[in-house]
């Protein structure tokens, strides 16, 4: 669990943009998305390979852009 102060003279906009990226930082949404429902070990490794393959092509394309 996150958990942020308030500091002297912050304004609670302040405060909320600290809270989110504490939460952020500590992963709890990507969590909490991962146990939305039941996924055997078979389905979490064809997501991983799914997701690697996504991020090579991005990489890929983002290395073409900068060409």
């Amino acid at each position: 669990m996150s958990y942020v102060a308030l500091r002297d003279g912050e304004t609670i906009d302040g405060l909320i943009a600290r809270f989110r990226t504490a939460v952020l930082r500590a992963g709890i949404l990507t969590d909490d998305r991962d146990h939305r429902f039941f996924q055997s070990k078979g389905q979490k490794a064809r997501m991983a390979v799914r997701r690697g393959i996504k991020r090579a092509a991005k990489r890929q394309r983002t290395q073409r852009a900068r060409e």
